[in-house]
């Protein structure tokens, strides 16, 4: 090359690639830096809201203790007694609110607020030690009988039962949460004067357990208490008029921090690579033979490995396993291996980190084998081990220890990652046995080791082997109820709209086996939906209920869709043609679907809903709060009705939480103009909370159970479903 065709070059080639690597390197550090300052941002706003909520949730908590054990008939009466039964006040109001609820302190003030007891940080004391904490908790007490002077009980809504005063203070130097609560009847059967209730008094320190408490809850690192402001990761505690007491401090998560240490000498490393770029193919013409060669024996060796983990892939492993059993000496042990919440990992960190999981996965079961043992993967997250000369007890071994070391985390890309892993075993310890017949037996018992819970391990028994020829036999013994149309029959449930009057009926599917009688849905709908019987049996569930629509025609008939069913080729033709046969009201007929119906091809569901609208159908999203992203199906596509989970209904009392969810998606279904119904009402509180809260539609045992066709004709005859039998 002459001096000017290197000129020349240099500045066609050399020079632009230069400026181009160094402007991508200050875009792709300004990014990294960007990107890395904020994420360190926002975690440390999340932590501060994480340390926030543990306070405020500490308050709650101790008010919330306090009240088990004060609003209660006993403690009027022991509290009262004379002398005190200071073994029973240490039981329930004073020592055994440091052993169960954490509480360092407690107190009894007499109507004089007098102190009667005392305990300290799990022992009784003298009463006289009150004095530590006399000015703040009379201070409270004097708030708390004002209160009691207009009542003892807390207005409805509110997740406490009988009145209350707290706040944070300082004693003797030392942050806490001092709550104040009466002792009063539950019953109201005990006269109690006014001004005349003893009062309890808690005192919950934030710089003790509370602290380690909330680093254990909240992964919060090495938190502590401050009486001067140190910066940054803390959070100030204050009076209720805003006074600062002192803060809470910890050591900050810095996520972005982490990452951009490791990227800088990755991206330096690329860098340079790229500099390299131009000379390394030059060289690499030079070795392109070379390297044919090399290719030729790569694809050798991948044809019998896995591309990600190196280890054997499904070909080579049955090809030992057959080796193995046709020339064992002892016996052989095979392991199948799945992975637990894997699915999780690449929902939420992406599928990358999902390979490196599996890598990593294959490593920790390389490091617990021995040399002769094979560990292959047989594709996705399924793993396979095969052990010869293996005795039983040292293959439970193993496994055992598989598990113990899978629930160690995984860091994976600056976060630390929980899986498991469950293992089914099969151990072929007789001649003749088949590979695939070996393979069956330890996938059998992995399902069984996963309908366990997951994260353990199964010796496959013949009771295994049962259990699918069980389900082998509902599918045949389905097969010939749904093709002859026996045995089938539909229960209804009523859905019980305002002054308790029947607006609707839910169908729910019975089968009624002649020799093993009721079998629950839930044991052969998911046989009728791998083996595609739902569709069959799909179509004869709408045509009952459609002749039932006609029987009752003051009311809306329900029906439940499987997503099977929901997908399948010309679902809504089918649907219409039972409507035509029957003669049936679309109007009257009200559909139901779950997210599952909801999960795939958008269009396509879309399209479907619509035209099924567009016929007059209601259609009512089902089991509503229950999915990761209920609140977007009602974004993309249009319903009629959202039915809310029972699973809150069923909570509504013993959490807040359930209170707020359901009052939430009841006001979201007025805002969208939605119509809301609840299931799973069980309780007259249950009915008094929604009816109350503007729920208008309700279903549940505390109305009826599913009744056959005969029972709901009587039930409506006598016009109100509380008289239905349980």
């Amino acid at each position: 090359m002459t001096r000017s065709e290197r000129g020349a070059w240099i500045r066609a080639v050399a020079l632009p690639t230069v400026v181009t690597l160094v402007v991508l390197t200050l875009i792709v550090g300004a990014v990294l830096q960007y990107s890395t300052t904020r994420t360190d941002q926002l975690a440390l706003f999340r932590q501060d809201q994480r340390v926030q909520v543990a306070i405020d949730q500490g308050l709650q908590a101790v008010k919330i203790d306090q009240e088990a054990s004060t609003y209660w008939d006993d403690a009027v009466v022991r509290t009262r007694q004379r002398p005190l039964d200071l073994e029973w006040i240490d039981n329930n109001l004073g020592v055994w609110f440091h052993t169960y609820y954490q509480i360092d302190e407690t107190y009894l003030l007499d109507a004089q607020n007098a102190p009667i007891y005392a305990m300290q940080d799990g022992v009784r004391t003298g009463p006289q030690s009150f004095a530590r904490v006399a000015g703040p908790a009379l201070q409270l007490g004097a708030q708390l009988r004002k209160k009691l002077a207009v009542a003892r009980l807390t207005p409805d809504g509110s997740r406490a039962k009988t009145v209350g005063a707290s706040g944070i203070t300082l004693v003797n130097g030392r942050p806490a949460l001092i709550s104040v609560k009466p002792i009063v009847s539950e019953t109201g059967n005990i006269a109690q004067a006014p001004q005349s209730e003893y009062l309890h008094v808690a005192v919950r320190y934030l710089d003790g357990s509370f602290l380690q408490q909330m680093a254990k809850l909240y992964v919060v690192e090495d938190p502590r208490f401050s009486r001067v402001d140190p910066g940054r990761a803390s959070v100030a505690i204050r009076t209720k008029d805003g006074q600062i007491l002192g803060y809470i401090a910890w050591n900050p998560f810095e996520p972005g921090r982490q990452v951009a240490q490791q990227m800088v000498p990755v991206l330096t490393a690329a860098v340079l690579a790229i500099g390299l770029l131009v000379g390394f193919l030059l060289w690499r013409n030079r070795r392109s033979r070379r390297e044919l060669e090399e290719s030729r024996a790569q694809a050798q060796h991948l044809a019998f490995h896995d591309g990600l983990t190196g280890l054997p892939n499904r070909a080579l492993f049955e090809d030992r396993l057959t080796v193995a059993l046709a020339s064992r000496q002892a016996h052989v042990a095979v392991l199948l291996l799945d992975l637990d919440r894997f699915k999780n990992v690449n929902d939420t960190l992406g599928h990358q980190a999902g390979d490196m999981v599996i890598c990593e996965f294959g490593a920790r079961l390389s490091a617990l084998m021995r040399e002769g043992d094979t560990i292959a993967r047989l594709g996705g997250d399924e793993f396979a081990i095969l052990i010869e000369n293996a005795s039983l007890p040292d293959v439970e071994k193993l496994a055992a220890r598989i598990i113990d070391d899978i629930k160690l985390p995984f860091g994976i890309s600056g976060a630390q990652v929980y899986i498991g892993t469950s293992i089914g075993i099969a151990v072929a310890t007789g001649p003749g046995l088949e590979p695939l017949e070996v393979v069956r037996e330890a996938d059998i018992a992995l399902y069984g080791a996963k309908d366990d819970g997951r994260s353990a391990y199964r010796l496959f028994t013949s009771e295994m082997d049962d259990s699918v020829r069980r389900r082998r036999t509902i599918e045949d013994e389905l097969r010939d109820a749904v093709g002859m149309g026996r045995d089938l029959v539909l229960h209804y449930q009523p859905q019980v709209g305002s002054h308790g009057c029947i607006v609707g009926l839910e169908a729910l599917l019975r089968w009624d086996h002649p020799k093993r009688g009721l079998i629950p849905p839930s044991e052969f709908v998911p046989v009728a939906e791998e083996t595609g019987l739902i569709i069959p049996l799909g179509q004869w569930v709408l045509r009952q209920a459609c002749l039932a629509s006609r029987r009752w025609a003051n009311l809306f008939v329900a029906v439940n869709l499987s997503p099977v069913q929901f997908h399948a080729p010309g679902f809504y033709d089918q649907l219409m043609q039972i409507v035509r046969e029957t003669q049936a009201d679309p109007r009257a007929i009200q559909l139901e679907v779950t997210e599952r119906v909801l999960l795939a091809d958008d269009d396509h569901v879309r399209s479907i809903l619509d035209r099924l609208r567009g016929a007059g159908f209601k259609i009512v999203l089902d089991d509503f709060g229950t999915g990761y992203s209920s609140l977007s199906y009602l974004r993309k596509f249009k319903v009629d009705k959202i039915k809310i989970d029972g699973s809150f209904v069923q909570h509504l009392d013993d959490t807040g939480d359930s209170a707020a969810i359901v009052s939430a998606v009841l006001a979201l279904g007025w805002a969208l103009g939605l119509t809301v119904a609840a299931e799973g009402v069980e309780t007259a509180e249950q009915y008094t909370f929604l009816e109350a809260a503007g729920c208008r539609e309700m279903q549940g045992h505390y109305f009826s159970r599913a009744l056959p066709a005969a029972r709901i004709t009587k039930l409506l005859a006598k016009g109100a479903a509380s008289a239905a039998a349980a």
